[in-house]
């Protein structure tokens, strides 16, 4: 009688390398979020553009402390590019304004205020309007970002507009603003140089930038 002989195929696993212990300290799960407790508030001060709320907040760890915060409603940024003559290096839409605040002049992207029930991209276009009478066929949001959160609840919504057309501007009575289009790879050296030293500027610029970049 013919045996047979049996195969047994032998099943590999293949190892997978251990985790460093510093990937298993990031994969650690997150702690929990301690509660934050709004104690009271009142309205400090009330003005036209924003208000001021003296608050009393239990912190995480326990203790009451004082904040003091502006509560505005919210601001919206558009970085208007023209890129119908040069692609490589499109031009970008800057002004130039006084600033009481700083004590000086300042170059800036269009900006301004949102109205408390105003949506952000209404907005923004009406804002561009105002500023500089350029209209845009083609907006895109970039990036949303808290100023300066350690007491201001501003937030800034930064619009990407392109196909620009040019119109008539409307500024507001105290506005005095100068317009003018520069090539972005000049912008770049402007804030390389603190030529421009707005922050919403600087970080459209340069994310715009890096987005361009990445997309080459």
């Amino acid at each position: 009688m013919t045996s047979k002989k049996q195969i047994v195929k032998k099943q590999t696993k293949t190892k997978r390398p251990a985790a460093s212990s510093a990937s298993k300290r990031l994969s650690a799960a997150k702690p929990p979020v301690k509660k934050v407790t709004l104690v009271s508030s009142e309205v400090a001060y009330h003005g036209p553009l924003f208000d001021v709320h003296s608050d009393y907040v239990r912190e995480p760890g326990g203790i009451t402390s004082r904040r003091d915060v502006i509560r505005h409603s919210g601001s919206v940024v558009i970085l208007a590019v023209d890129d119908s003559k040069n692609k490589k290096d499109p031009l970008v839409l800057l002004e130039r304004q006084y600033r009481h605040a700083t004590g000086q002049y300042l170059w800036e992207l269009p900006a301004g205020r949102k109205e408390p029930h105003e949506a952000p991209l209404p907005g923004a276009k009406r804002e561009l309007i105002e500023e500089t009478g350029y209209r845009a066929r083609s907006w895109s949001q970039l990036t949303r970002f808290y100023p300066s959160p350690g007491f201001l609840g501003e937030w800034m919504q930064i619009y990407l507009a392109t196909g620009l057309t040019l119109g008539q501007a409307q500024p507001e009575e105290d506005e005095c603003i100068e317009c003018q289009m520069v090539p972005l790879s000049e912008a770049l050296r402007w804030v390389e140089s603190n030529k421009i030293l707005d922050g919403k500027s600087m970080i459209a610029l340069l994310l715009y930038d890096r987005l361009r970049r990445s997309r080459a």
